[in-house]
């Protein structure tokens, strides 16, 4: 098909090389070959009369032209995806489908995983690449590279669809043979005991490690930055640290750990995680059938 001398076919195709930023990457996006993609992109040339991509240095960088490309040709292909790319009826059965979701380790542990064993015997078909959390996972779900995306309730993008999943509040954890806090746990004491603390591979902190820092600025002694939640226990065991997370992960660890869990000695923001997906797809019955299934796991979650 055809629209003022270009085909649209190529809208694919310009729409990875806008996206990686590299021929070969775009190539194997597109299970092309790379003198393919190389054709595809002089055919993109002639007809914008731009150079899109030009080399600097080792690297290609998108010219202006090409960025201003990248959000128009992006929503087309969504348009275009929404209207003739999902079927109009769904069954789990005998579906196949490839998910891509976006949640932290903490939300994998707490919840995804139980909704994903769940799903399995009931939608054999399905496959599911789940991803972390990540500085760009927004502007990940806005140009649709992710059908599913579980975030803190105020990261959550104005413009898509959401539906609350849970709530969480914090706790503290320690290792069980912990003499230091036999008698509770003080505020000075909270902050005088080395912390584990929870960052993203991008240096962004969680929620609440942000609103800690905004309440009471840098007046703890944190002795260990962990890069997953699921690993800030191991840097507690045998040790007099400590560390302030989500109740639910808190639970979990003390059920399997030696570790106690104790109040912390402040008040406490309350965690919401939202489950999101993008707009175009709001009727996409796949992603609907898989957004419910995720929804009956958290409804079933016991209150904090």
């Amino acid at each position: 098909m055809r629209y003022q001398r270009i085909d649209l076919n190529l809208l694919a195709a310009l729409d990875a090389l806008l996206a990686e930023r590299n021929v070969t990457r775009a190539a194997e996006r597109l299970h092309l070959s790379q003198s393919a993609m190389s054709g595809v992109l002089a055919r993109l040339r002639d007809y914008f009369g731009d150079a899109l991509l030009v080399p600097v240095g080792r690297t290609l960088q998108l010219t202006p032209r090409a960025e201003a490309l990248i959000e128009p040709v992006r929503r087309i292909i969504l348009q275009v995806d929404a209207a003739l790319g999902v079927q109009p009826e769904f069954d789990p059965a005998t579906a196949r489908r490839h998910f891509t979701v976006i949640a932290s380790d903490y939300v994998t542990q707490v919840l995804l995983a139980e909704a994903l064993r769940r799903m399995a015997p009931a939608a054999p078909g399905l496959s599911f690449d789940v991803r972390p959390t990540h500085v760009g996972m927004a502007q990940d779900l806005d140009q649709g590279r992710v059908d599913l995306l579980v975030t803190p309730a105020h990261l959550a993008l104005a413009e898509h669809p959401q539906q609350t999943l849970f709530d969480d509040t914090y706790q503290v954890i320690a290792c069980a043979q912990n003499a230091a806090l036999q008698a509770g746990l003080s505020p000075a004491l909270y902050r005088s005991l080395g912390h584990v603390v929870y960052q993203n591979e991008q240096g962004d902190n969680p929620w609440f490690e942000q609103w800690y820092a905004h309440q009471h600025g840098g007046d703890r002694r944190i002795e260990v930055v962990a890069h997953s939640f699921l690993l800030m226990p191991r840097f507690i065991l045998g040790t007099s640290r400590i560390a302030t997370l989500q109740t639910r992960l808190a639970q979990q660890f003390v059920q399997a750990m030696p570790l106690q869990v104790l109040a912390p000695p402040m008040e406490t923001p309350r965690l919401v995680e939202v489950l999101q997906w993008h707009r175009l797809r709001d009727a996409d019955p796949g992603i609907a059938w898989v957004r419910a299934q995720i929804q009956a796991v958290a409804s079933a979650m016991p209150p904090v």
